[in-house]
């Protein structure tokens, strides 16, 4: 599919990056800024200096504050805002899509309030007619390197496959590689929930504890997200790529991670109110955490890193406490926990 305009509904720094890549492959790109002010900075400086600064904005960015201004025009939406807003976003733009719409969905995380997935969001408000034009984009991918062009891999995940590959063209790029995956459920679990991990091994470093800490809670992290998307029908073999291991590595090790810093501050002994506002953007790891923690007893999967997780965000516990809890576990075979029986090695 080729695309001539592409509507990109979030101004943050994943909608700003996106949309510097997009118009250096010579796309027209409509971007919406909820927050007029922060607009007038972009228009006047010719950058998003509070959310990536340092990247210029090429000439073919149009930047609009009225949603149905920026969507005029385009058969191609990506839907950049933060996973909490994604059905108020839905509702609004409803009006405006048809069925050769492409929606294209690049926030990674669980509706709160009913512990949906995104794409099961979707289909709510759209209807299920509308479920062969949605995509996931998901992976590691920093908007700071995205935004410069650093070389990045991800994923755009389908129930359509025709969906996929359109997308995949759309956003393929000699700095940007798209692959494809059938799993929408996975993609979608996978990065979602490394952002836990991530809130875990920021906690672990920020009370000084080592690289044996970090990689234990990384390896076992991957092994409580996989069981949870096994039970939930993901394939277990998405987990081992780019959007089960390969995202939960980036969030977990870089300094560009909101999650991993505010779990620093945290486990430094601020609380999570004093962590947000020290970041100073949206950690989606904190409400997809309470999420997690709930779908694990829903289904009776057993999650204790993203229980800890969630008493520590939201019973008080003391994430000391929290790391004596889990060492002081009983026997466990490692095996039988992964559930390597369903890989296909």
């Amino acid at each position: 599919m080729s695309a001539k305009i592409v509507s990109i509904i979030g101004a943050g720094s994943w909608g700003t990056a996106l949309s510097v890549h997009l118009a250096q492959k010579d796309i027209r790109v409509q971007l919406w800024c909820r927050n007029e002010e922060l607009a007038r900075e972009m228009v006047t400086s010719n950058s998003n200096n509070r959310y990536l600064p340092g990247v210029k904005l090429p000439e073919n960015i149009e930047i609009y504050t009225k949603l149905s201004e920026a969507l005029q025009h385009s058969k191609v939406i990506v839907c950049a805002t933060p996973s909490h807003t994604f059905r108020e976003i839905l509702t609004g733009i409803k009006d405006n899509i048809t069925r050769d719409s492409l929606i294209i969905n690049v926030a990674k995380g669980l509706e709160e309030s009913s512990c949906l997935r995104l794409s099961q969001v979707f289909a709510a408000v759209m209807g299920e007619q509308y479920m062969d034009r949605y995509v996931a984009l998901s992976g590691p991918s920093h908007a700071e390197e995205v935004g410069r062009g650093i070389p990045t891999a991800i994923v755009a995940a389908a129930q359509s496959m025709e969906a996929a590959n359109q997308a995949q063209d759309i956003f393929l790029s000699n700095s940007l590689r798209v692959y494809t995956n059938p799993d929408l459920t996975g993609v979608e679990l996978g990065g979602a929930l490394k952002n836990v991990i991530a809130l875990g091994t920021g906690i672990a470093d920020g009370l000084g504890l080592g690289d044996n800490t970090k990689a234990a809670l990384m390896t076992r992290g991957l092994a409580e997200i996989t069981r949870l998307g096994i039970k939930l029908g993901a394939n277990p073999l998405t987990f081992a790529g780019l959007t089960g291991l390969g995202d939960l590595i980036v969030t977990c090790t870089s300094q560009h991670s909101r999650n991993r810093r505010a779990g620093i501050a945290i486990g430094r002994g601020k609380s999570l109110t004093e962590a947000l506002a020290e970041v100073r953007m949206v950690v989606e790891g904190v409400r997809t955490t309470r999420v997690a923690y709930q779908l694990s007893r829903q289904v009776g999967v057993e999650m204790p890193i993203t229980e800890q997780m969630y008493y520590v965000l939201f019973e008080g516990y003391c994430p000391r406490q929290a790391v004596e809890t889990l060492m002081g576990r009983g026997r466990r075979n490692e095996i039988e926990e992964v559930a390597l029986s369903r890989f296909v090695l």
